[in-house]
């Protein structure tokens, strides 16, 4: 069809793997970029632009940025949310032999960032910026080992992934907590009863994703006039939603069979043509029983994930990224904040995430994944300090109304991604060459041998 051919190159960009990474990347890029120009000032009046919601009396207003940190990002969140159900459930986190490893390593590369950044800031206006470098960005993270291909050991991908969810994890927790400045227990406590309606509809076996919709906008509101960060509700309200399907396999082939007879009989529908009655008949049943055969937890993540992917952290990025690059660049190198986050990123991260996974494994309450070596262990630690979007997230909430703390925190950020990206990729790169090259000089060993047991 004629839109199939004028949509087959946006479809072919969007499929590919490392799409996701790049418009985030580009959305930055456009950012520093546009925070330097001549029309920079156009640039900051957009984020404070007001934007107000609601209808009559009942309207809320907040700027653009705040928007986009406290709505957009709570699409965001509310994904993860449902990323880390999944993987608790049936994933690498849903045993503790599977989950201790990622889990510790992550513990690691949260601990010691904080410590070296504390260390750097133990006192002063830099003091509440030590969550800033606990945080692990993973869309950039993954996108780097995705650049790596088959080379990159699969073992290693899946430690990465499941290391940057429970540094998510630990990511809100600190925010919940230790970024809360005023607290109105009145909102807290009905944000909580909205949220406590939507584990009954769980609970009542409710699957229909508008009732939790629902409760969850509900459930946010509260939450956005607490004090408590509104993306803390998005997260919990993804725990709330129903993983199970309602058939089993058996059950779903031998119905879906049925129908699928009762089609062939009454015949196909074609392109052509308007269906029967009957044939209409057949095909809602058949929506129904693939409707029940799809948990509305795997529904949501499935339709989410490009929303998230190709809207929600490239504009994030965009609002979040333009940093000034026209001021004193050697004071700002200089100062405890800057040093604070690039040494957490780039030295307390690979510290960390190395020596505590290296820990478990030495008390053996782990074990390494199949095919991944130390050194693609550490390549992966590096790439853990890729903090980006949390980093920029945390950042917002740590420095608020502290411009220049601000300013400085985002060059520091974006300097030790790049830094960790490149460096992580260059080192898992080298790993994989040596570990293949290492398997290619034991395979003709292998074989000579079992060559001269036959003779």
């Amino acid at each position: 069809r004629p839109i199939d051919r004028l949509t087959r190159p946006f479809m072919s960009f969007i499929r590919h793997k490392l799409a996701g990474a790049a418009l985030l990347m580009a959305g930055a890029a456009v950012a520093v970029v546009w925070a330097n120009s001549p029309w920079a000032h156009s640039y900051h009046h957009l984020l404070e632009t007001p934007v107000s919601v609601g209808f009559a009396s009942a309207t809320l207003e907040k700027s653009l940025h705040h928007w986009i940190n406290d709505g957009l990002m709570g699409i965001f969140f509310f994904l993860v949310g449902l990323e880390i159900k999944r993987e608790v459930l049936a994933g690498e986190l849903s045993s503790v032999r599977k989950a201790t490893l990622p889990a510790v390593a992550a513990l690691g590369g949260m601990v010691a960032p904080a410590a070296f950044y504390y260390v750097l800031n133990p006192t002063g206006p830099g003091q509440a910026g030590w969550g800033i470098p606990m945080a692990t960005d993973i869309a950039f993270a993954l996108g780097v080992l995705a650049l790596l291909g088959d080379r990159c050991p699969l073992g290693l991908k899946v430690f990465l992934t499941a290391l940057a969810i429970v540094d998510d994890i630990g990511a809100v927790l600190v925010i919940a907590i230790f970024y809360t400045d005023s607290l109105s227990v009145i909102s807290l406590v009905s944000g909580l009863a909205f949220f406590s309606l939507a584990i009954g509809a769980n609970l009542l076996r409710v699957r229909d994703t508008l009732v939790y919709f629902g409760l969850g906008t509900l459930c946010w509101l509260m939450f956005l006039q607490s004090g408590v960060h509104a993306t803390i509700a998005a997260l919990l309200m993804a725990f709330t939603i129903p993983a199970r399907t309602r058939i089993d396999g058996e059950d779903f082939f031998a119905r879906a069979t049925d129908e699928l007879a009762d089609l062939r009989r009454v015949g196909v529908p074609q392109d052509t043509e308007l269906n029967t009655n009957t044939q209409q008949h057949i095909l809602d049943r058949m929506e129904k029983i693939i409707g029940e055969a799809s948990a509305p937890l795997s529904k949501l993540e499935h339709a989410l994930n490009p929303l998230v992917t190709f809207l929600v952290l490239p504009v994030f990025a965009l609002a979040n990224a333009g940093v000034s690059l026209g001021g004193d660049l050697g004071a700002a190198f200089t100062d405890t904040i800057t040093l604070g986050i690039l040494a957490g990123l780039f030295l307390g991260k690979q510290l960390g995430i190395t020596s505590f996974a290296w820990i478990a494994v030495k008390l053996r309450v782990a074990d390494l994944p199949r095919g991944v070596r130390w050194s693609h262990v550490h390549g992966a630690a590096v790439l853990g300090g890729i903090g980006f979007t949390m980093s920029l997230f945390i950042a917002g909430l740590a420095f608020a109304g502290d411009d220049a703390a601000l300013e400085h925190a985002k060059l520091a950020i974006l300097s030790a991604s790049v830094l960790c990206g490149v460096l992580g990729y260059f080192l898992v790169w080298r790993a994989a060459r040596a570990f293949r090259r290492r398997a290619e000089e034991r395979a003709p060993a292998g074989a000579e041998a079992e060559s001269q047991a036959a003779e």
